[in-house]
């Protein structure tokens, strides 16, 4: 069984937050410094989503609005969950978010080897590639039909 839930809990957010330390730091060698910021709290101008599998969390992701578009990002999947659809999970429940606040064109920074995922879901690479905390990088887009 799959299933998503947005983020309410200090102890759900500190869920998440071991799900990118394990996903990023540890095996993408992110800095840790590099990968948590002012928009990690419950406070924060951003929405953070965990996904399940078998009532297990496993992936997580956030949306923050930045100049009227939905920002996706920190989207990541515990290595062994990876392949079940959780990644799709996600950025239906940051794309809903995004609806809901009448935002109708989202974006984000896609590692490379995730860049057909995106496609998949719609995305149109919009950059040459970058890097981003050592990893290369594309921006991508994508416009929302509204609910």
């Amino acid at each position: 069984m799959k299933t998503s839930k947005r983020v309410t809990r200090d102890a759900e957010l500190k869920i998440a937050f071991s799900i990118r330390e394990e996903v990023f730091v540890k095996e993408q060698g992110v800095p840790l410094a590099d990968e948590f910021d002012e928009f990690d709290s419950l406070d924060a101008d951003c929405e953070h989503v965990l996904v399940y599998y078998h009532e297990e969390p496993v992936g997580t992701g956030r949306i923050r609005m930045v100049d009227g578009v939905g920002k996706l990002e920190r989207i990541c999947i515990l290595e062994p969950y990876r392949k079940f659809g959780l990644g799709k999970m996600i950025i239906y429940a940051l794309e809903e978010i995004a609806v809901e606040q009448e935002v109708t064109k989202v974006k984000l920074h896609g590692q490379t080897q995730a860049e057909g995922f995106y496609k998949k879901l719609g995305y149109q690479t919009s950059s040459s590639e970058f890097m981003e905390d050592g990893i290369p990088h594309i921006l991508m887009t994508k416009t929302l039909k509204s609910l």
